[in-house]
């Protein structure tokens, strides 16, 4: 994939949480693109197996905020990009916990959210939660993970 050249005036964050494996795959793919540093956001509830798929979509459903870790301070970046995985039509309870503690802190966002069902209003939820500047947002299909990357990071290079 192409990588943007920045002046490196702007620090960048690609902050993520991913329960399989695909948002990762779409984290690193951006980071890379933009030379951003990434924050993996670890979700402390066991979400593993079929148990743990129907319980996150539950979860998900009742807006439910949850244990996590990450180690990057947001404030400390001139945009955040934040991913995570559609849950049920739905925001991930480690992506809306993220962003109920780092609201405040973040100074631009953007968002992704990959999704394998249907898109729901994961990205509307984000954007409600955050209440902040928003400068760039895409809803990726996880079978076609590239070429959708490739667009979202078009939209990111006139904030680079």
């Amino acid at each position: 994939m192409k990588k943007i050249k920045q002046d490196g005036s702007k620090r960048i964050l690609v902050a993520f949480y991913s329960r399989d494996g695909h948002t990762k795959r779409a984290a690193e793919m951006i980071a890379d693109a933009l030379n951003a540093d990434v924050d993996k956001i670890e979700d402390k509830k066991p979400r593993g197996g079929i148990i743990g798929f129907l319980i996150s979509g539950y979860d998900a459903t009742l807006e439910k905020i949850t244990d996590i870790d990450f180690s990057k301070n947001p404030a400390d970046y001139d945009v955040v990009i934040l991913g995570g995985p559609v849950w049920n039509g739905r925001v991930s309870p480690a992506v809306r916990t993220y962003l109920l503690k780092n609201r405040d802190s973040i100074k631009k966002a953007a968002f992704f959210a990959t999704y394998a069902g249907r898109k729901g209003k994961c990205l509307s939820q984000m954007r409600e939660i955050y209440n902040g500047e928003v400068v760039a947002e895409e809803i990726i299909l996880r079978n076609r993970i590239e070429k959708e990357i490739k667009q979202f990071i078009e939209k990111l290079e006139s904030i680079i």
